[in-house]
């Protein structure tokens, strides 16, 4: 079985390259090819030898996305793209423009195994974790088919990044990498439903990212029936986490929020909320939750938003409504891949 070139560090790939009785040299420029070029094949690497390619060919294999559908929106350019990758499966990725630049919402699984049940992500179950290299190759394809230079990225997309912790780690270390596209830790966000493991081993990696947690709920009994999650790390559990995340780290921890007419919204939850943050070094995003043709929530609606975030700021919390964007094109998590999956 060949080897998943595009997931080796540069000090790993130079190991192989020795293997192969080749200078140490030629790794950076192989690296350099797959990280800032973003080539998809061994025969782009016209400063390398015929012979070493055909080594490469013989040993490796590079993993790359293929573009298998494309939504543009006619609103504010958000776009969203449907990956095969090499097996088959599909994984979603989406774009976003703002006035600093362009985000990309990454995947870091196929399909997703939390459950939470006003997201599309798990409906279909869980397939497989990602590599780091696949992860990369999302932000590659969609940069090279657009044109642009990503400066952001986010880990929202579907999956659970702090389930497949060695990959993400892999991934962030890449990402961030000067021989690579150097996008800086403090323009990448990570986000977790709550895996409060997860968080304790990332808080000792001491990275420069913002960290998001996916509360959406004041209280135990709302969260459970939401958030799988809940069950097995209950919201005292994950802000305690949070705390000592903030207080090793000094970065603010941003909350999200999805706000479900009827469930989470009142104004009682907001009080309750806002007891349980006081004093933290946080931000809450609140978020119009995605209506799910299989799921029976609606969206908040604008008063009650703004009642929650009153609420919030009289207690010193900074709250925000999250912009909708791609709302034409189902830019939220999972509904493309399960419509093209007929899940």
């Amino acid at each position: 079985m060949k080897k998943d070139i595009k997931s080796m560090t540069l000090p790993e790939l130079k190991e192989e390259i020795l293997l192969l009785g080749e200078k140490g040299f030629k790794a950076a420029q192989i690296y350099s090819w797959l990280h800032k070029h973003g080539a998809e094949s061994f025969d782009e690497m016209t400063n390398i030898s015929k012979d070493l390619r055909e080594k490469l060919k013989n040993n490796y294999d590079i993993y790359n996305c293929t573009i298998e559908k494309k939504l543009v929106s006619v609103y504010d350019d958000t776009v969203k793209y449907l990956f095969s990758l090499n097996d088959g499966e599909l994984i979603e990725s989406v774009v976003m423009k703002y006035k600093y630049g362009y985000t990309i919402c990454v995947s870091s699984q196929v399909g997703c195994k939390m459950g939470c049940k006003f997201c599309a992500s798990g409906i279909a179950g869980f397939v497989r974790n990602l590599t780091a290299g696949e992860i990369l190759s999302e932000v590659y394809t969609a940069q090279k088919d657009l044109g642009i230079r990503i400066s952001h990225i986010v880990m929202m997309g579907v999956g659970e990044p702090l389930d497949n912790y060695d990959n993400v780690i892999k991934f962030l270390s890449m990402i961030s990498d000067e021989n690579g596209l150097n996008i800086g830790m403090r323009n990448i966000s990570l986000s977790t439903c709550g895996v409060v493991s997860g968080i304790y081993k990332l808080m000792e990696e001491k990275l420069q990212l913002t960290l998001s947690i996916s509360l959406h709920a004041p209280n135990d009994a709302i969260r459970s029936q939401t958030m799988p999650v809940n069950d097995r790390w209950n919201i005292d559990e994950l802000l305690t986490a949070c705390k000592d995340y903030i207080k090793a780290t000094n970065r603010r921890i941003s909350f999200e929020y999805a706000m479900i007419s009827g469930v989470n919204d009142s104004d009682e939850c907001a009080k309750e909320l806002a007891s349980k943050l006081k004093g933290m070094l946080c931000h809450v995003n609140l978020i119009p939750v995605n209506s799910v043709k299989e799921r029976s929530y609606r969206k908040s609606s604008k008063d009650r938003m703004e009642s929650f975030i009153k609420i919030l700021e009289k207690s010193g919390i900074n709250a925000t409504v999250r912009r909708t964007l791609g709302s034409d094109i189902n830019a939220s998590c999972g509904q493309l891949r399960r419509g093209e999956k007929n899940c």
